[in-house]
Parts: structure tokens; sequence; C-alpha cells
């Protein structure tokens, strides 16, 4: 088996589940698995979409929280830059050479905006969002100390009920303020309906966005009023990216899980009433567990328990599989339902994650399979990067 250099000195087993070249039923479980095949068809689909729609599309980063991932977005959907959530996962992505980056959150510690700061450093387009204007002066202060610029977003609370504001004349104010803060840049408005991604009816889910845009509406005409017309105008998940990309007033796209898929989100349906993963996106990323124990008859035991996964959103599913179901898990062990004793000690299964974001920063690697075999692996970039 040929070893690629940057493989070479990494134990399988120890360092790494698996290694480029080996067939997938040697790969060490439980660990996380992508379909190529199947995520690289995501990721043309969505960029075909949003170059349809002449949308930009910032990948969420926060999902997948890797370079490599982002780098296929870019390359093969034409993705713009990526969305992060936190100041630590905006600098691995800078480190590792993406140069448009959204942090999608706000940024208020004294450290934490020193650091932000300084990524512009790296020749990184840097956006901010902003909900209060004394976080105006903080960020200017920053952006002076080293000589940089932080493009800001001004963010609207749409109805997810966390951050952001709610009223035109903030959203001016806020803006206004920005405008005229040396090393600042107005750029925009952030728009993202988080609350409503997962509401399973289509037409549920589109009255929660009308809500959203006649909203967005009204600040950008209470901005173009004075002469601030934004720029961007940036949101849109995988629950909703058709709603904004026909609202006439959102311009970039924020989505993320369609490349991966997990449970949840394949639970809501599309406009003909069908799950999207029945037809709109496909599994892309699996935890690969094993049996390990069936002593127990109707009972099989797998390796992925709660320290292979999230399970906030609900249980992960058996892919491609009816006969048996995943029940229940404890820390190391997963409960599988074998009413008929179907399954064999070693049997590999896989395992749609119930949530694939915070299930993935609980990984060091993904594990990219095509035809059987491991075509690459890829680091979990900026896992734990939580700060």
């Amino acid at each position: 088996m040929n070893i690629d250099a940057k493989f070479s000195g990494l134990e399988l087993g120890y360092d790494v589940p698996a290694l480029p070249g080996m067939p997938e039923a040697e790969i060490q479980t439980p660990c996380l698995i992508l379909d190529l095949d199947a995520l690289e068809r995501n990721i043309r689909k969505m960029g075909d979409y949003a170059k349809a729609h002449n949308m930009r599309h910032r990948a969420h980063g926060k999902m997948h929280k890797s370079v490599d991932v982002l780098r296929l977005q870019q390359e093969l959907g034409g993705a713009v830059g990526v969305c992060c959530q936190k100041v630590s996962e905006a600098e691995v992505f800078v480190r590792g050479g993406i140069r448009d980056i959204l942090v999608s959150n706000q940024v208020r510690d004294p450290l934490k905006i020193d650091r932000l700061a300084r990524l512009p450093s790296y020749g990184a387009r840097i956006i901010v969002c902003v909900d209060d204007i004394e976080n105006v002066g903080d960020l200017s202060a920053a952006a002076g100390k080293y000589g940089t610029t932080l493009e800001c977003f001004v963010e609207i609370d749409c109805g997810a009920g966390r951050c952001g504001v709610t009223s035109a004349a903030d959203v001016v104010a806020i803006a206004k303020a920005i405008d005229a803060a040396p090393g600042l840049k107005f750029t925009g408005l952030q728009a993202y309906q988080g609350a409503m991604q997962h509401i399973e009816k289509y037409e549920d889910r589109k009255v929660k966005l009308d809500l959203a845009i006649a909203q967005v509406k009204e600040a950008v005409a209470g901005l173009e009023a004075v002469g601030l017309k934004p720029q961007l105008v940036s949101g849109g998940g995988t629950g909703s990216y058709y709603f904004e990309s026909e609202s006439d007033v959102y311009n970039e796209l924020q989505c993320g899980s369609y490349a991966f898929m997990d449970v949840d989100y394949g639970r809501i349906m599309d406009q003909d009433g069908r799950r999207i993963d029945k037809g709109e996106w496909e599994n892309a990323l699996f935890i690969l567990t094993s049996v390990m124990s069936h002593a127990k008859p109707g009972k099989a035991i797998c390796d992925a328990g709660l320290k292979a996964q999230s399970v906030d959103s609900g249980l992960p599913s058996v892919y491609g599989r009816n006969d048996v179901k995943y029940v229940k898990c404890s820390d190391e062990h997963g409960v599988i339902e074998d009413p008929e004793g179907v399954l064999k000690i070693n049997e590999r299964l896989r395992l749609v994650p119930g949530h694939c974001d915070p299930t993935c920063n609980v990984h060091d690697w993904y594990v990219g399979v095509r035809d059987g075999r491991v075509e690459t692996l890829w680091p979990v970039s900026a896992r734990g990067k939580a700060y």
C-alpha cells in the first residue's frame, strides 16, 4: 500500500483511524467517514444553484470545521469564503489560506477583539457582526492598533431570538457609527433566521421567512435613506436558502449542513412534501461503527456511543437498513435493536448522525472513501476552537 508522504510516521489505530489506499473494511471504528462522491455532488449542486440565482455562497465552517472541506466547497461549488462563529475558528481558516471570512457572531471580549483585528494582516478580508453601538469603539481601537480594516455587518434578529437588533432605527444607528469609525467599514447586514431551519413543513418555514424578509427590507430602506446601502445582505441556511434567493434583498447565502446532511435536517420537507434527504441532498457524512457484542437476543452493541456523536437533535439512524435500529447509547456503547439477529460481530454499519455540527467537533479526522477504499484523510482543523 502506497502511503502519501504527509501520513508517514502516523500509526494506524493510534494517530489515525485509517490510511489512504486501505479497504473500508479495515478502517478503525468508531470514526467519521465521508462518501466523497455524495459530498462532491452536494457541493456542486449548491454551487450551481447559487450561480443560477446570482447569489454568493459563503459556506458555514462551524458545520465541518475543516479547511479541506471548505477548499472543496470553493473549488467545486464556487464558495466565496467561510462563516465562522468564533475568533479561534476564524484563525484556523485564515492560517489555512482562506481569504474571505465572516465571523457571524458578536466579539466583545478585549483579547478576542485584539486577535480579530490582527487577522487582516494575513491578507484576509474579515467581517464581524455588531448588534451594540458600544462594540463599535472597541473594534475601531483594535483595528487602529494594528493598522488593519475590519468590515462589519449589523446583525438583525429576524426571528431566532438570539443576537441582533430588531428595529430598523437601531440598524441605521449602528451602521452610521460603524461608517464614522476609523478602521471599520460598514459592509452590510447579517440576517440569518436560525430558528426556522428545522421546521418540518415547507409552508411553515416560508411564513417565518416572509416575516424576516419584510423586516430586512425595512432595514435596507432605512439605510438607503441615509446613504448607506448595504453591499451584502447575508443569511440563508439549508432549510431556507430558496426563500432568501428569491427575496430580492439577500445576495449571500450561508448554507452549511447541505454538504453532509444529518437526521434532523433530513426530516424537513421540500415544496413537494418530500424529505430533503430523499432527493434534494444526499447523506455524505457517517459515523462508521462496528458490532462488538451480541450476547443478548434481539440486541446488538456497537462501539459508537455518546463520545462518538452528539444526540442533542436525536439518535442516529442506521443508513440503508430497515431491519435494525439504533435505540440507545451510553458513553462508549450504542444499542441496536436487532429482532431477527442478523448482525454479526465486527459487522460495519454507517450511522447518520442526529446533528452533524457537534458530532464533527468530537472527532480528529474525516476519512474520505470512494469505491470501497480510503482515498484521503482530512483533519477536523478547527476541532475544539470554541473561544
